[in-house]
């Protein structure tokens, strides 16, 4: 039933990804494995929200501190914005840059694994599937700086 629904409402949805810069130093990042999907993959954390109760900014830090236990600073910075299309659905997806305040971690049950890792990914295992979202975020921080 949902699946016809998608096929005919074909809704928006919104969806934010956060790279996360370390709180002492800006040549980390943080990365996360998830509890579901494709859960080899590294990838960047964060969900879904609704623009009409919070923006792309608040949405990460909300996400961040759902999933990690992360507290970070209170300025973050949108790097870049995607249409993507999955399953009839559109979307509208936007990366955004926070700073840690620590490098503190918990994890809840959505995540399997999160390290922090050096931007040029050199410390993570050999052959470790990255996600494109990541190299994307990385391209568009260099650019920011």
């Amino acid at each position: 039933m949902r699946k016809v629904y998608w096929r005919i409402a074909r809704p928006t949805t919104h969806g934010v990804k956060a790279l996360i810069i370390h709180s002492a130093d800006a040549n980390r990042l943080l990365l996360v494995r998830h509890s579901y999907g494709d859960q080899s993959l590294w990838s960047l954390p964060g969900g879904g929200y609704k623009p009409a109760r919070e923006t792309p900014e608040q949405a990460a830090r909300r996400e961040c501190s759902e999933e990690l236990g992360l507290k970070s600073e209170p300025v973050a910075l949108v790097l870049e914005e995607h249409l993507t299309t999955n399953g009839g659905r559109q979307g509208h997806l936007k990366i955004v840059r926070l700073c840690a305040i620590s490098d503190e971690l918990s994890p809840n049950g959505e995540i399997s694994e999160a390290r922090w890792a050096a931007v040029d990914l050199a410390d993570l295992p050999d052959n470790a599937p990255v996600s494109k979202w990541v190299y994307s975020a990385l391209k568009a921080h260099a650019r920011a700086r």
